[in-house]
This record gives C-alpha cells, sequence and structure tokens, in this order.
C-alpha cells in the first residue's frame, strides 16, 4: 500500500489488524532455514562481520531484539519494539522513490542458540514483495560474530513487477543500510 506522507499509528495499526489474520502470500515458508534456493524466487546471501568476543555477541544479539538492523529514515518496523516471537505481525515502512509503503510481515521462526540468534519473517498479502528474510547473528568457528541476511523474494504487486530493477536496487539499498546499522549498533555498545 503506498502513500505520499508516511502513514501515522493509526493508519498502520489498522493496517496490521487486518493483515493479522491473512494467511503467507507465499508457500515455501520456512525456506530461509534451508541451504537450497527456493526455485523461482531472487535468493540473497550476505554477512558482514561485526567483530570478536562475548561482548560484540551480545551487543548484536540486542540489535537484533530491538529491530535495529533497519536502517530507520526510509526503512523502520513498526511497532517499533515488537517482540521476537513466531505469529508476530509487524509493518515494514520503506519509503522508495518518494512513496511510502506499507508492508506486512509474520515472524515465521524464531533462532536463540549458543552460535545463533535471530528471526524470519515472511510476507503477507498486503506487502508489495511476496517471499521470506532471515536477520541473524552468528559465531563462526574461528570466534567472529557475524550479522547474516538470507532471503528470497519476487515482486507480488504490479507496479512492483513493472518496477523490478528498482526494486531490486531498493533491496540491495537496504543490504547495506542494514549492515551498516548492525555496524554502528554494536560499535555504540562497546
Amino acid at each position: 500500500m503506498a502513500y505520499l506522507f508516511k502513514p501515522n499509528d493509526s493508519q498502520t495499526r489498522a493496517f496490521t489488524e487486518r493483515e493479522r489474520v491473512l494467511p503467507y502470500s507465499y508457500v515455501a515458508v520456512g525456506s530461509t532455514q534451508n541451504e537450497t534456493p527456493v526455485l523461482g524466487f531472487d535468493n540473497d546471501f550476505n554477512f558482514i562481520a561485526l567483530g570478536q568476543g562475548e561482548a560484540v555477541w551480545e551487543a548484536a544479539k540486542e540489535a537484533i531484539r530491538q529491530w535495529k538492523m533497519f536502517p530507520g529514515g526510509w526503512a523502520c518496523i513498526w511497532p517499533e519494539r515488537t517482540p521476537l516471537r513466531e505469529g508476530e505481525v509487524v509493518a515494514m515502512l520503506a519509503k522508495v522513490m518518494g512513496l511510502w509503503w506499507l508492508n506486512s510481515c509474520r515472524i515465521v521462526y524464531v533462532i536463540d542458540n549458543q552460535d545463533k540468534f535471530g528471526f524470519a519473517y515472511g510476507t503477507l498479502p498486503g506487502h508489495a514483495e511476496c517471499g521470506e528474510e532471515l536477520f541473524m547473528v552468528e559465531k563462526t568457528p574461528d570466534g567472529t560474530v557475524r550479522y547474516v541476511l538470507k532471503a528470497f523474494s519476487r515482486p507480488r504487486v504490479w507496479l512492483a513487477r513493472l518496477g523490478y530493477p528498482i526494486a531490486r536496487a531498493y533491496q540491495r539499498k537496504f543490504i547495506r543500510d542494514s549492515k551498516a546499522s548492525m555496524v554502528g549498533f554494536v560499535r555504540d555498545q562497546l
């Protein structure tokens, strides 16, 4: 759903309440857990090292808990402090080409173990794209803490299909800005 101005809390709340009861807009729910690409979708895998040590690990987990991987300004989550629980519904707001897009997502699964922490959310019918995205921090065998983004997506609405190259450019921008947000948050916590 596109707006000339950023939707206010009332509009966003009403939107998420309508979307809350709807099914996912794609079939391969949970497939960001798999190693194999999802056919018929753009599959993306990106990561960045955040540092090493327990302090970095704790800061990185806190960044995920607070949704700090969203760069703000042009991409954010509503409500801001949504708990990381399977089934929680959020609105992802993104300013693209001068318009604010209101998109709906539901948390598909949560990961919380000694080496990985994060979650994946999947799109609902009110999202311009369809697919799933994983936001995770992990400890590698050498002790490095890294931020991982894994996604599969494709345009769902006609405007996203028409503007496919622009949509992909904004997805790449989100990846860059999201990595920078995570690096900045972790650095500021140390």
